[in-house]
């Protein structure tokens, strides 16, 4: 197991320490961003040779899954971050290093290709003017560089880089849920991308030969985001566990632990949880052996790591769910924090990679029928 997970284990009492701080200002706050920062848990996927830790796809879930066990916003930026760095393999190497070079370099963004782009000369160099606007830019106000999704004027989708000073954020992350991830939306007018920062999705090749760059980028990011879940999951079994030994319901003589309804629903709840967590860690395990074996992983093995990804998603809303019902009338308190996993459980289940109706998708794909596999 990489060095980086028993760096998350380590952080938790800082990052659950300033999670209160996240939660007013709808954003990580600077000594949790740096904590994670210098723990290498915002860049896993950065390669070696640039510096990063390059941190194999099960190393990395468990430090996410620990660093949402402590906060689950302060997760889901460790994740999006995380996973946006595996990029850092398709940028030709001078740009790699000036974007991915410096350890205290953070990116994030949003894929969808929300933005339009001309391609341009500016000042001798090729690149592309991008104008737009994206949602859900999670952990961007402590980003170095944004990216975001353009379609561009010759008929190409591109991942473009921009440096913080050319974005804008507007105050949107008005939420329910993750409200510490600072997931507001941002925007871009006439924002020029050298070439050399934009990559082609699908058909832009890796420019570092490691195994991890062979790894696809959304089965990666939907392990990621589903290991999120299951660290808020497994934080609300934790946290009843601990309030059950000591809360005694009212007109009831014996604690919560002695009731025999939440005996059956915390058991049941455990079993779910854990068997989500063995199911997802067992399929990326033997897609990272076949990638380190040389070969590529099959579609097959992506399906599967979805179908894990979708239900471990489910089972940490199952988890938190079970939390906050079975702790009585407390849970509904702003000051819960069984109410701010179940609601931080919630969204992890509304992200694109996660959401339960890809199960229609990944049954038909079971099924041997045809289906777009590009985000697979």
């Amino acid at each position: 197991m990489h060095a980086v997970v028993d760096s998350a284990l380590g952080l938790a009492e800082l990052i659950e320490s300033h999670a209160d701080d996240a939660e007013q200002a709808r954003r990580l706050p600077p000594s949790t961003v740096a904590a994670l920062v210098e723990a290498d848990l915002m860049r896993m996927c950065v390669p070696d040779v640039y510096g990063g830790p390059e941190v194999d796809p099960v190393s990395m879930l468990h430090a996410i899954a620990h660093v949402a066990h402590a906060d689950g916003a302060a997760g889901w930026c460790s994740m999006i971050a995380s996973t946006t760095s595996s990029l850092s393999s398709f940028l030709p190497v001078e740009a790699a290093t000036e974007i991915y070079g410096d350890p205290a370099s953070v990116t994030g963004g949003v894929f969808a290709p929300n933005g339009r782009g001309a391609v341009v000369e500016r000042s001798g160099v090729d690149g592309v003017s991008v104008s737009g606007r994206w949602a859900w830019g999670s952990g961007t106000q402590h980003c170095a560089w944004v990216l975001g999704g353009a379609l561009c004027d010759d008929d190409a989708f591109r991942l473009c880089w921009f440096p913080q000073s050319d974005v804008d954020f507007i105050d949107t992350w008005h939420t329910g849920g993750m409200r510490g991830s600072g997931s507001l939306d941002y925007a871009v007018d006439d924002a020029f991308a050298p070439m050399a920062r934009t990559m082609q999705p699908g058909i832009t090749s890796p420019t570092v030969d490691n195994a991890l760059a062979r790894f696809p980028n959304f089965t990666l990011l939907a392990a990621g985001v589903a290991s999120v879940g299951l660290g808020i999951g497994r934080r609300a079994l934790d946290e009843l566990n601990d309030i059950a030994q000591g809360k005694q319901p009212q007109f009831s003589s014996r604690t919560l632990a002695h009731n025999g309804f939440t005996q059956v629903e915390f058991a049941r709840a455990e079993a779910a949880l854990r068997s989500a967590r063995a199911f997802l860690l067992d399929e990326v395990e033997s897609a990272w052996a076949t990638v380190e074996s040389g070969d590529a992983v099959t579609l097959d093995q992506r399906i599967a790591i979805r179908l894990a990804a979708v239900h471990a998603a489910e089972s940490g809303v199952t988890a938190a769910d079970a939390a906050f019902t079975l702790a009585g009338g407390t849970a509904v308190y702003d000051t819960s924090l069984l109410g701010r996993c179940m609601r931080d459980a919630h969204v992890v289940t509304q992200h694109i990679q996660t959401a339960p109706k890809l199960n229609e998708k990944i049954g038909k794909l079971m099924f041997g029928l045809d289906d777009d596999v590009s985000m697979f």
